[in-house]
């Protein structure tokens, strides 16, 4: 075992909460991570900004690490994969997509996805707006408004969503976190290269924070 999941039961589904900010769906066979942001770095070394060559191949080795523990089906990526047009950092995702080549890959296109639709599918990689599967509504973007109907509870991203947690001494911290309100979950950044946004919640809404190495409710 690589970690120890929290495990959480939605509308009679079986949850996998993982420290690697990741989501195993077991009744599906599915694992669910949002906003990878692969080629982020690329693109800021390209604008002359110092960050290291390895945080690309950091997070693919943590997805490779899923993969192999929970042994998915599916891999659904809830938008953002890639963080901007093609870069030298692609070149790692066609490698480790050959490691995985019967592995059923979609993709939730999102606002930073712009890379050409024919490159993914040369990968063998579903393409879709949102998907509808069973009781969960795969989307990008969160509901809009408290009008929106959506055919699903809807898994979604893009906010990277944080808890603050404050000590007695007043210090305190912002921690990534999985939000499930009465509509929607919305799921941490996968990417390690990216921030994240303390986020207001409901009294009726179920925060879980990712530590190090476990996933801890916040009551």
């Amino acid at each position: 075992m690589i970690s120890a999941a929290t495990s959480f039961n939605l509308l009679g589904q079986d949850l996998l909460l993982t420290p690697q900010k990741a989501i195993y769906w077991q009744q599906q066979k599915a694992l669910i991570i949002a906003d990878v942001h692969l080629g982020k770095v690329g693109h800021f070394r390209k604008a002359g900004i110092a960050v290291p060559r390895d945080m690309e191949q950091s997070d693919l080795a943590v997805l490779s690490d899923l993969i192999y523990e929970y042994q998915p089906e599916k891999l659904i990526f809830l938008g953002d994969l890639f963080h901007s047009d093609l870069n030298n950092d692609w070149d790692w995702f066609v490698l480790w997509r050959s490691q995985f080549p019967t592995l059923n890959i979609i993709l939730i296109k999102g606002n930073h996805d712009i890379i050409a639709d024919k490159h993914y599918q040369n990968l063998n990689v579903e393409l879709h707006d949102e998907l509808l599967i069973g009781p969960f509504l795969m989307m990008h973007h969160p509901l809009a408004t408290e009008a929106q109907t959506p055919e699903g509870y809807v898994f979604c991203g893009h906010i990277h969503p944080g808890v603050n947690l404050s000590g007695r001494a007043r210090q305190s911290i912002t921690l990534p976190c999985f939000a499930f309100g009465d509509r929607q979950a919305v799921l941490p950044s996968f990417g390690k290269f990216t921030g994240r946004v303390a986020i207001r919640s409901r009294q009726t809404d179920r925060i879980f924070a990712v530590l190090k190495d476990k996933v801890i409710a916040i009551d």
